[in-house]
């Protein structure tokens, strides 16, 4: 189990945004268990991605574990040239892509994660739900923030989506700091 600070960075380059990444965009959908690794491989080809990851905090005997996770278990999101998903495909890490037909709509179910990450949240991976109150974020750091409502015993939570995925992860919120977006 790798410590810590032995973890790739959620982002590559660390020093960027998503939103500012150059090239076309894929889902790497990893063989088990190699998402860190290709994360590391993709990190030392300069190779653009995001693997967004949380905390999970574990008690085995006495000892207290700490580990990161991804949020996505098997997936990784990259972006670059032709080149580069080739040299991803070379890592023998990949078990298959998944082609991103609409580029800018993963660029809009992305960043809302990405900002949670930076910002501190505590995510954690959610089932998806396709039916729900459509909601945005009007106060705090995650302001400007939109996903899904859930409520689950009596508390709230805000729920992140990657449809290409038919994947979701989910914070839990005050209700106050939400403001119903208006369907059109």
């Amino acid at each position: 189990m790798l410590k810590l600070e032995e973890n790739p960075p959620t982002i590559w380059p660390s020093d960027t945004s998503i939103k500012d990444f150059q090239g076309t965009w894929w889902v790497a959908h990893t063989k088990s268990r190699n998402e860190k690794a290709l994360a590391w491989q993709m990190q030392k080809k300069n190779i653009s991605y995001f693997l967004p990851m949380t905390e999970k905090v574990y008690r085995k005997s006495r000892r207290v574990f700490r580990s990161m996770l991804p949020l996505f278990s098997g997936y990784i999101f990259f972006c670059g040239s032709e080149a580069d998903r080739l040299e991803v495909l070379k890592t023998n890490r990949v078990a298959g892509l998944l082609e991103v037909k609409n580029q800018q709509h993963l660029i809009a179910e992305l960043s809302p994660i990405e900002k949670a990450l930076q910002s501190g949240v505590n995510l954690a991976p959610y089932n998806y739900i396709k039916a729900g109150q459509r909601c945005k974020v009007i106060a705090g750091p995650l302001m400007g923030t939109e996903g899904l409502v859930a409520s689950e015993q009596n508390k709230t939570r805000l729920i992140l989506q990657v449809d290409i995925l038919g994947k979701a992860t989910c914070l839990e919120i005050d209700s106050a700091l939400l403001e119903i977006i208006a369907e059109n």
